[in-house]
């Protein structure tokens, strides 16, 4: 059995996937299983998978089924004691599972979530050093902007872990599975990761930064436009907050309803699509 089942979600990704995979197949550290599952791509990246990593177990959907859907049938038939979530526009550096597996095997079996530091693809901007959770229920990447110079190097617990790239204990993922699955599918795409982080936490798994495996994330493979990104962040906000029961104080209430306000008028897709359960 490998020790680590890598799972890539795709949707149209020639222009990235080839680079993410080459550097998953160049690492020092080779024991694992590449899974990847298709979300109904109409470029080639299907047959280009097909014809040139014949290793790739392949999962093929006929449509786009979203994130959260497409990372939980790899955990399904996953078989590494490990799952390691990578956006397909991620390309790791070399020694990145050497330095992510020595860091595991020495942290508390306590453990569920194991943060890389993502870069931009410029290689100095900081893209995610983990998740943020503000009082206002505001969930934010950890340094994004930044350039990083130091400041983000040592170990430390937070609150989750980006999906973008982020290594999962399987047994704390199996320990939250929900009938709406392991990434909650109603979110489709966003936010799934911070919900995956609270519901672990509520287990009692934590979440730690580590830093010394990095990789670089280009951002937004899928092309979602940014008012699609906006309606889908304040969607999966407020059905984060009414799925945990999370009461609104003042703050929130006053910051919803000026945010609320702010995206009627300046977004005509949140307008369109509010209340809508699709996009």
């Amino acid at each position: 059995m490998p020790k680590i089942s890598i799972i890539i979600p795709t949707l149209n990704s020639i222009g990235f996937i080839k680079s993410c995979l080459d550097s998953v197949f160049d690492q020092d550290y080779q024991d694992f299983e590449v899974i990847i599952v298709d979300n109904g791509s109409k470029d080639n990246t299907v047959s280009f998978i097909r014809e040139n990593y014949p290793q790739v177990i392949l999962i093929e959907n006929k449509e786009n089924l979203g994130a959260c859907k497409a990372k939980n049938q790899g955990i399904e038939v996953s078989r590494g004691k490990w799952v390691l979530a990578l956006d397909c526009d991620v390309i790791l550096e070399k020694d990145f599972l050497n330095k992510i597996v020595r860091f595991i095997e020495e942290s508390e079996s306590s453990t569920g979530m194991f943060q890389p530091k993502i870069l931009k693809d410029d290689k100095k901007t900081i893209y995610s050093c983990g998740i943020y959770l503000s009082k206002l229920m505001r969930f934010y990447d950890i340094g994004k902007g930044k350039i990083s110079n130091g400041q983000f190097n040592i170990p430390k617990y937070i609150f989750g872990a980006c999906s973008a790239a982020t290594l999962y204990r399987k047994k704390a993922l199996l320990s939250i599975q929900e009938k709406t699955g392991f990434f909650d599918e109603r979110f489709f795409f966003l936010a799934e990761d911070v919900d995956v982080a609270w519901r672990m936490g509520q287990k009692g798994w934590k979440a730690v930064f580590v830093q010394s495996a990095v990789c670089y994330h280009t951002g937004n493979s899928s092309e979602f436009s940014r008012q699609k990104r906006q309606y889908l962040c304040w969607r999966n906000r407020m059905m984060f907050m009414a799925k945990h029961k999370i009461k609104k104080r003042l703050g929130m209430v006053c910051y919803d309803a000026l945010r609320f306000v702010w995206l009627m008028l300046t977004n005509p897709l949140f307008r369109s699509q509010f209340g809508q359960k699709k996009i």
